[in-house]
């Protein structure tokens, strides 16, 4: 999808979401607010703020889609059909993310338009995400969770409460305060568990290492715990 159509189509779902969910009609008001002057040849250019707003629309479509079953026990039934990340995601950080104030999301996105953003660890958590779906389990990339929530994957196993999952490559000793931020990050979102993990780039078959923690703490890990474990 293009600049221009991007643009459209933010109108248009806007115009959709005033009627049905004004939470949402409010985010994407902002959003549309960010990026009206900004000139379709420039917007193209700036690769992060496009994939952004992609994920945006296609989240804003599919919330719109189940905001308009006719009853609760419709929309339940639709949610429980989906993955348990994508139950998760939708069913309740998307929603909660529309409808709290979130403080980092001004300093993200100037950051975003500024190219100041250029996600290093993407293709890494790629390859993990990839790893997970050959186990079995299910995952969520979201730019909010990560730039907002402190999440880089959203991780299930076989459970149907998924993880949230913050990477590093700062070795333990020098990521405690990474960790307190990530820490009060996720108390904030009431995010009810997750996993901080350091892992070591240079490791031998590192990939591997982390899809097992991830999977393995999937199933395990206690509410209420935000675990701090260095590979």
């Amino acid at each position: 999808m293009q600049a221009k159509e991007i643009k459209k189509q933010l109108r248009l779902l806007i115009e959709e979401a005033s009627v049905i969910d004004p939470d949402l009609a409010k985010r994407l008001e902002e959003i549309n607010r960010w990026v009206k002057d900004v000139k379709p040849g420039s917007l193209t250019a700036k690769r992060f703020v496009i994939l952004f707003l992609q994920q945006m629309l296609q989240d804003a479509e599919v919330w719109l889609r189940l905001k308009s079953l006719p009853s609760e026990e419709e929309q339940q039934s639709a949610l429980t059909a989906l993955n348990p990340t994508l139950k998760y995601w939708y069913g309740y950080l998307f929603p909660t993310w529309l409808s709290e104030n979130d403080p980092k999301f001004y300093i993200w996105r100037r950051k975003l338009m500024a190219g100041e953003f250029n996600q290093e660890d993407a293709k890494l958590i790629g390859s993990i995400a990839n790893n997970i779906k050959t186990s079995g389990g299910t995952t969520v990339l979201r730019y909010v969770a990560d730039l907002s929530m402190a999440t880089d994957i959203i991780v299930s196993s076989t459970q149907e409460s998924p993880l949230c999952i913050q990477l590093t490559s700062v070795s333990d000793e020098f990521s405690q305060e990474k960790f307190d931020d990530w820490e009060n990050t996720l108390i904030f979102w009431a995010i009810d568990r997750g996993l901080f993990l350091s892992y070591n780039p240079r490791a031998t078959d590192f990939v591997n290492q982390i899809v097992n923690i991830l999977l393995s703490n999937s199933d395990n890990l206690i509410r209420g715990s935000y675990l701090k474990l260095n590979l």
